[in-house]
């Protein structure tokens, strides 16, 4: 491990970037001198104490100026919010999609990939800020996946009541099945089975009476998630709510890819890019071209597509813009991601916070 070097005459001050691999459990740091010398690797647990290790460790080899983390908005969470919160400047990593064939040489290890890390950010390539996750975004980010989880449930104990209506005795699929789905519920629900089952009416009535009482409790589950969503998304962009088709569900995804600092984004562009809707060039030679972007953030992804799809039920401008991109030979699926390219465009700028700026359609140009 090389060491700090003496006060003498002449020297210079050694300025350190910090590139950390995170993980579960513990964290592998490796430090770089200004010149891309490596000073030394230490692995600390991922606790305060740990972050604090090392810290003081990399600034034993002279000033730390940059830190690097891969992974700073999943294990690597809580690093990156203690060196926000010290002053430390903090660089997210990103993974590489393809590594180098020198790196394929080089083989994989957590030391390894903290010393790309470091080389990432002194480089500039593949890097990026971090969220904040300290404001009403963080508590969105929270929350969101639950509701989401909460209504992949709900949906899912529909279907089994749908089926088990659908081969229950003949008595009670002829009760059930007129009846919406919520008559349905509220009829299940109210079904006495008795205490003990001797007859498959018996059996099917207390299934039924199980999966009604799982969707109501979802279902006011939800509701209560709902109302918890609310304040943050309005606190955070409130104009943002004020776009028609645009409903709590929709600004939690799109905020919380954004992350409580939006201005980490440099332009709608790489918004765009970060709800995975910006094409990627794929062209040479004579051939211009652009394939389906299959990255970036799969939940604001799915959030634009919705909004697109309700706009082209009600929206004019849209469906005209439809109507003349199909006269072209575009396919629906084409039409729907050019639209959420629009949209990514359109909604970037009430990401940061209150406008008063009234909301335009996708433009008519193609």
């Amino acid at each position: 491990m090389a060491r700090r070097p003496g006060p003498g005459a002449g020297v210079p001050e050694m300025r350190v970037t910090l590139g950390v691999d995170t993980h579960a459990d513990v964290h592998v740091g490796v430090a770089l001198d200004q010149l891309g010398r490596r000073l030394g690797c230490c692995a600390v647990p991922t606790t305060p104490g740990g972050y604090a290790h090392l810290v003081a460790w990399a600034r034993r080899f002279g000033t730390l100026e940059r830190v690097g983390i891969e992974g700073a908005g999943g294990y690597g969470a809580g690093l990156t919010r203690w060196l926000r919160a010290r002053g430390l400047a903090v660089l997210a990593v990103l993974a590489v999609e393809r590594p180098t064939r020198q790196a394929r040489r080089r083989g994989k290890s957590d030391p390894l990939d903290a010393e790309a890390a470091a080389r990432a950010v002194q480089a500039g390539t593949v890097i990026g800020a971090p969220k904040a996750g300290d404001g009403p975004v963080e508590m969105l980010r929270t929350l969101h996946p639950v509701r989401r989880s909460a209504m992949r449930a709900r949906t899912q104990a529909a279907n089994q009541l749908h089926a088990l209506v659908v081969t229950a005795p003949d008595a009670l699929r002829a009760r059930l099945r007129p009846l919406s789905l919520a008559a349905r519920v509220a009829a299940a629900a109210g079904f006495r089975p008795g205490p003990r089952l001797g007859t498959p009416t018996a059996a099917a009535k207390l299934a039924l009476k199980s999966v009604a009482r799982r969707y109501r409790q979802l279902s006011a589950e939800i509701e209560a998630l709902d109302a918890q969503l609310a304040g943050p998304a309005a606190r955070a962009a409130p104009a943002l709510l004020a776009v028609k088709g645009v409903g709590t569900d929709t600004a939690a995804a799109l905020l919380a890819a954004a992350g409580d600092n939006p201005e980490r984004l440099r332009s709608e562009a790489a918004f765009a890019h970060l709800c995975g809707v910006a094409p990627i060039p794929a062209s040479s030679g004579k051939t211009t071209r652009h394939r389906l972007n299959r990255g970036g953030n799969r939940d604001a992804n799915r959030a634009l597509h919705l909004l697109a799809v309700r706009r082209l039920a009600w929206d004019p401008r849209t469906r005209a813009y439809a109507a003349r991109r199909t006269a072209q030979g575009k396919t629906k699926p084409e039409i729907l991601r050019s639209l959420k390219r629009y949209l990514a465009r359109e909604l970037y700028p009430l990401l940061a916070g209150p406008s008063t700026a009234p909301a335009q359609a996708p433009p008519a140009a193609a």
